[in-house]
């Protein structure tokens, strides 16, 4: 399958009920700037379907979904490695984000209130406390993190060690990378 035979699935329309918080369109992440030229929340067909599984868990629990990220462009990949070229935290653009294939999506919880629920870490916080099994939280803040694994498992989702809002399919490298399909700003002095 080529980039020409996918189409990706509009998170926004699939789920309307759903809160969508892209951070790379705003300057509320880790570069400070904004990245992406749009704010389009996509997905491969194979992640749409599973996030909506895993949306409806969540309501079963009281709780809604709020998205940061999913599909994002592979310049905006080179954007993030060259702000922070740590593997544990940014992929190598040598292999590329699965985000750039549509398959992974970084989202938390929100509760009844459209509070978010604490996870002890911010989005995009790029330390040891952001690992989802960072055992110097307090319980609550444990629990919140289960139970965010616990829904994205229920759509077939995987987390990964270093990010609690980071989540994808457990297949992820057996989807091509996608040509970019919107522009991003080109980064002002990332240093």
């Amino acid at each position: 399958m080529n980039n020409q035979d996918i189409t990706l699935i509009d998170v926004a329309a699939l789920l309307p009920e759903a809160v969508i918080d892209l951070k790379y369109a705003t300057q509320d992440n880790l570069t400070g700037q904004v990245v992406y030229c749009e704010s389009r929340c996509l997905l491969h067909p194979d992640a749409a379907k599973g996030l909506v599984r895993c949306f409806q868990v969540a309501r079963l629990a009281g709780y809604n979904l709020k998205i940061f990220d999913a599909y994002r462009p592979q310049q905006a990949q080179h954007i993030f490695w060259a702000h922070l070229p740590d593997p544990q935290y940014v992929a190598d653009t040598r292999q590329g984000s699965h985000h750039s294939r549509g398959v992974a999506i970084d989202l938390t919880l929100l509760d009844e209130q459209g509070q978010e629920l604490d996870m002890g870490a911010g989005f995009d916080e790029m330390t040891e406390r952001s690992h989802p099994f960072y055992p110097h939280l307090p319980v609550q803040m444990q629990r919140n993190r289960l139970l965010l694994n616990a829904v994205m498992a229920a759509g077939g989702f995987q987390g990964i060690a270093s990010e609690w809002w980071h989540f994808e399919l457990p297949d992820a490298l057996t989807y091509p990378l996608l040509a970019d399909l919107f522009d991003c700003f080109p980064p002002k002095n990332l240093a």
